[in-house]
């Protein structure tokens, strides 16, 4: 790469060389699997948990890039993308579910997150909330309907800690608050969203029961990692259909 070509300091990706339609996911290899889906897919940056890629998608030019896992890291990542130029970033990930109702191997699109995080709580005061810009929501919602999927839209939790310590996890307090389930980085996409004044969603797959015994957690199982092609599929195509 050239070296008058201005990069962005931790993930690397360059200044104004992304689309403004942005795909994020947790996982660098995943964000390697959902670039395959593109035409001309190439990668242009790889610095720590975050990988980025550009190419076409329906004939739209779009930006897949890895975030990691849990809130600050992921912060550092949309914000850059932010200050590279993405307008509409969407969110797909996994996430443990609150409900029978939804078991493993459906999907949440979540329209709004609890602030259960540290991050934003030193971004923005409390009382503030997270909420998924209604056009990404709606166009994922849309995305979704025209697949064979089981699926709901509504609140998500966002947590820092994934294995527990002394303390209890509060999930039945959120479930009884009307949850659909618990992951770690929506609440600090959204958040980030509001501020910078760009469009943001996210839709995940269920890999588990997020109130179930760890030491009996395994999200390596076909069904899940078909809810994950579903949810990326979905994803791309409401990507796409977002007018900005």
């Amino acid at each position: 790469m050239s070296e008058n070509i201005e990069l962005m300091p931790t993930t690397r990706i360059p200044v104004n060389g992304i689309s403004p339609l942005v795909i994020v996911c947790g996982d660098p290899f995943r964000a390697e699997t959902i670039a395959k889906k593109l035409d001309n897919s190439k990668e242009i940056a790889y610095s720590r948990e975050y990988r980025t890629f550009n190419g076409t998608y329906k004939g739209k030019q779009v930006t897949i890039s890895s975030h990691g896992v849990g809130a600050p890291g992921a912060a550092v990542c949309f914000e850059e993308l932010i200050k590279a130029g993405a307008k509409v970033i969407i969110r797909v990930g996994t996430a443990g579910s609150y409900t029978k109702d939804l078991p493993p191997g459906s999907l949440i699109i979540a329209s709004s997150a609890v602030r259960a995080d540290g991050l934003t709580k030193q971004l923005v005061p409390d009382g503030v909330p997270a909420v998924g810009d209604y056009r990404v929501v709606h166009a994922l919602n849309q995305a979704a309907e025209k697949k064979d999927v089981t699926y709901s839209t509504g609140m998500i939790v966002t947590l820092d800690a994934f294995y527990a310590g002394p303390l209890e996890f509060p999930h039945k307090l959120y479930k009884d608050s009307g949850a659909l389930g618990a992951e770690m980085e929506i609440a600090a996409l959204y958040t980030i969203a509001q501020l910078r004044g760009v469009f943001a969603g996210g839709i995940v797959a269920l890999d588990g029961f997020a109130y179930a015994d760890m030491d009996y957690y395994d999200p390596h199982k076909d069904f899940v990692a078909q809810a994950v092609e579903d949810e990326i599929n979905i994803g791309l195509d409401a990507l796409v259909s977002v007018t900005i």
